[in-house]
């Protein structure tokens, strides 16, 4: 049997990795060569699998990228497949290093700028520039969802828009919530803070709330605790509206078409001006991913975020439940150990929170995630944080909280793609980056979505649905290349470009906001 280059068939990330990924399905009987020795694959390992290049005995660590990934639970020999049936996520200790390896401001080679919209000085940062411009129905409570619904699927088909091209429509936002918690409570608050960060967005330029009239969720407390305004400029309170107090269905349908339809010639005027790409809050997520997420289309992302980042620019990591296990590499990253000490104290608080449902924050992966190739939540973790590239650690937020500060920023969310984005949204992330290795359609008006595939085969197969192949990368091209593809996409979909979601319709459906407690 002929040897050949471990280049043809796999990854090797870090000197002191154990393990190689396979950048291309690996067929039985293959064998290379690694540090001057042979590996032979006895069996078919499939794409973004680990293989196993040095003999790693029963208890100690598996390493890729440099850290571990989880413990052998059996010996491993050089060409075993390393996965769930031979590791185990075992717990351990990791130094925080709290603020001691703060890399320096990356300064730009050029200052960038974007096409985008100044709402003007009536609306504080994070919510003045936006990249999208679309009206709102937004609902405070799940009895009116579909009352919501049908008016801006009434408005879009009356033909009313097209009088208005400045428009890039009217979106529902919709959702489960709105009752049955406690009144002031924290489902309550945070509920509150979300809908305001839609109501308030940069990429919005007006709203209504709409309600049945007996909820929990009042229209009335929203907009008092979060000082929601009109966004003509006129500093009046919001338009409410209720189904109870209109008359029902029909009759609130009408008022809220009334409503929306004198927005319009305002909504109308605002025009595209030239923005320096500091104003860009990027909100990055991956979901579906594989083994490659961490290889290819994360790092690349990261590269994105740092050129971003040195303009002067944000962006937004969330998921904690996948920084689990890496948070150590962020904290001494952080500007001040008061900022690492906040990501722990969340990091704590997801290990209570989930324990007291019987569960495990190391239950991740998804079944799909071990498909591709992931095994433990250490190594989905590790290559999800490379998304926020390589900068300072800034700030940490709460879930949904505004983001005021420029550069890195790790929000507080769940690990569910839809839950996370709405989070990062609310904030007021005005373009997302959403990577994926097993195929996430994922969209979330009205920030537009740009899709990320972490290897050629899904790019292909769902080319109506990805907007940037970072596979790429495991044929030779430079991570640093398609990071700076990256940036450019983002700075031309932020300048009007629609991403392939935006072009399926896809975003109104995923609102989703984290509902923390019980529902009553």
């Amino acid at each position: 049997m002929s040897v050949s280059s471990l280049s043809q068939f796999a990854v090797h990330l870090r000197p002191q990795d154990n393990v190689v990924i396979a950048a291309r399905p690996v067929p039985a009987d293959t064998k290379f060569e690694f540090r001057g020795e042979p590996v032979r694959v006895d069996k078919y390992i499939g794409l973004g699998h680990k293989i196993a290049v040095l003999p790693i005995k029963k208890g100690e660590a598996v390493y890729k990228y440099g850290q571990i990934i989880g413990f052998a639970s059996t010996n491993i020999t050089p060409g075993d497949q390393v996965h769930v049936h031979n590791v185990s996520a075992t717990l351990f200790e990791r130094d925080y290093a709290f603020a001691q390896d703060v890399p320096p401001t990356p300064q730009p080679a050029e200052p960038r700028f974007f096409m985008g919209y100044d709402r003007g000085p009536s609306r504080a940062e994070p919510f003045r520039y936006g990249t999208r411009n679309y009206l709102l129905v937004i609902s405070t409570v799940n009895c009116s969802a579909s009352t919501n619904k049908y008016i801006s699927e009434k408005i879009r088909h009356s033909g009313v828009l097209s009088d208005f091209p400045n428009i890039d429509g009217v979106v529902a936002i919709t959702h489960k919530a709105g009752c049955a918690m406690q009144y002031g409570g924290e489902d309550h608050n945070q509920l509150d803070r979300t809908l305001a960060g839609f109501a308030k967005h940069a990429n919005v330029a007006g709203y209504i709330l709409l309600g049945l009239g007996c909820e929990t969720g009042q229209a009335i407390h929203l907009i008092e605790n979060q000082g929601l305004v009109q966004l003509n400029g006129s500093r009046k309170p919001p338009l409410v509206i209720t189904i109870q107090e209109s008359g029902g269905i029909s009759k609130t349908v009408d008022a809220g078409m009334k409503a929306v339809i004198e927005m319009l010639p305002h909504a109308n005027e605002v025009r595209r001006v030239s923005l320096p790409a500091k104003h860009l809050i990027l909100g990055t997520n991956c979901g579906g991913s594989d083994g490659n997420s961490g290889v290819t289309a994360n790092p690349a992302l990261g590269v994105a975020s740092d050129l971003l980042v040195a303009q002067g620019g944000t962006s937004v990591l969330a998921e904690t439940p996948e920084i689990y296990g890496a948070e150590h590499l962020l904290t001494r990253r952080a500007v001040t150990r008061e900022v690492g000490e906040k990501l722990v104290e969340r990091i704590k608080w997801w290990e209570w929170y989930t324990g007291i449902f019987g569960a495990e924050i190391n239950n991740n992966p998804s079944p799909g995630n071990k498909e591709g190739g992931l095994t433990t939540i250490y190594e989905k973790s590790l290559g999800a944080i490379a998304k926020g590239g390589s900068t300072a650690l800034v700030d940490v937020v709460r879930y949904a909280e505004q983001v005021k500060s420029r550069g890195f920023v790790v929000m507080d969310t769940p690990g569910y793609d839809p839950v996370s984005m709405t989070g990062i949204v609310a904030g007021g992330a005005n373009v997302l980056v959403f990577t994926t290795g097993r195929g996430s359609v994922f969209g979330c008006k009205p920030a537009p979505s740009i899709k990320i595939a972490t290897n050629s085969p899904l790019y292909r197969h769902m080319i109506d649905d990805m907007d940037i192949d970072a596979g790429v990368i495991l044929d030779g091209t430079p991570v640093e290349v398609v990071g700076r593809q990256i940036f450019e996409e983002i700075l031309a979909v932020a300048s009007g470009k629609k991403t392939k979601s935006e072009i399926n319709g896809v975003g109104e459906e995923e609102f989703a906001p984290w509902a923390v407690g019980p529902t009553l």
